[in-house]
């Protein structure tokens, strides 16, 4: 258990976003490259704790989120994809940790709080509507980690209650039942927030403000035209703050060898925001390329694409079944061999 063991994971909610692949899939993309255990979870079980009325959304983006992964160069056959629900021990570790954390615990987590007032909608304001799967989902991310002996999980700022609260449970376990499990630590990404396209803090799926990795040369083009630039810059010849510009942002995230030049053009007036959002447009449509030419390639193989699930969850279940077992041993619940 004390070998070194990558996990993480996404929620099929929707395809992957150019904030997915800049904070989170890039690390990934270097991570898999070590000589280390490497899973990635298609977290169907915890979408959902916010989509349970939609179960049809979910089922359809475990595979489109799998083909957006392999497309943006997830490889197989060093990182072990694998769908949560198909896991039942997941959900049986899920119960045993439920008996270490308190619902006061839960309702404190700073993720947890962010994410209930986001969700007002569904909740409602008072919260009265807030699902025990949704309170507990923290409790379930502990039991994907340790179910697989994940000792290190890549992962943005944000979700460092998270983590924390299943090193809290990992503690207790171990206090209550012996050393057994191995407290997780995190490794952030290098982006582990991008902007949107509305200067919005954080990219979002149901935000309006992402471009998608699946997204065609027509709404690449409408979705950067209309991205937010500096408000004070009234006419083409004015300058201008790129700090404050999308279009300058995302300049640097796919066209790193121009950001000077763009940065200096726009700061002296020199650089009009619409010719400056074409060059924007050709550089992203660019970078989209081979990324959607894999993409296309698995669309039409769809066989490889459910393979490579199947296989790898047997692989994560052959792991989580041996590692139940010695829960059970540890919590004197395995009464028969």
């Amino acid at each position: 258990m004390k070998q070194k063991t990558i996990l993480t994971g996404i929620r099929p909610t929707g395809n992957i976003h150019l904030g997915h692949y800049f904070g989170a899939v890039k690390t990934w993309k270097k991570l898999q490259d070590q000589d280390t255990p490497f899973y990635l979870e298609i977290a169907d079980v915890q979408a959902l704790t916010d989509n349970f009325h939609q179960p049809e959304k979910v089922r359809k983006n475990v595979r489109e989120l799998t083909i957006d992964a392999l497309a943006c160069g997830i490889d197989p056959k060093k990182t072990n994809i694998f769908i949560q629900s198909m896991i039942p021990e997941i959900a049986e570790l899920t119960v045993f940790y439920s008996n270490l954390v308190t619902i006061a615990r839960l309702y404190r987590n700073p993720t947890v709080k962010a994410e209930m007032k986001q969700k007002k909608e569904l909740f409602g304001e008072d919260g009265e509507g807030i699902t025990y799967g949704f309170l507990g989902y923290p409790v379930s991310q502990a039991a994907d980690i340790t179910a697989f002996h994940g000792t290190h999980v890549p992962c943005g700022d944000d979700q460092i209650p998270l983590l924390e609260q299943c090193r809290e449970i990992v503690r207790k376990f171990n206090n209550i039942y012996g050393n057994t499990l191995v407290e997780p630590e995190a490794i952030l990404s290098e982006n582990t927030r991008i902007k949107g396209l509305d200067g919005n803090e954080k990219m979002g799926k149901s935000l309006g403000n992402a471009i998608f990795l699946s997204d065609d040369e027509e709404t690449v083009t409408k979705k950067i035209m209309g991205a937010v630039t500096d408000p004070e810059k009234l006419k083409k010849d004015d300058p201008a703050n790129p700090d404050i510009c999308m279009v300058y942002y995302y300049h640097k995230l796919v066209n790193q060898d121009y950001v000077d030049t763009v940065c200096s053009e726009c700061k002296r007036g020199a650089r009009g925001c619409v010719a400056c959002k074409k060059e924007l447009i050709a550089s992203m449509l660019a970078f989209l390329k081979p990324i959607q030419e894999k993409r296309n390639y698995y669309l039409e193989h769809l066989e490889e694409v459910d393979e490579i699930l199947k296989e790898g969850t047997e692989n994560a279940r052959k792991l989580a079944k041996e590692t139940v077992q010695t829960i059970k041993e540890k919590m004197q619940i395995h009464y028969f061999e």
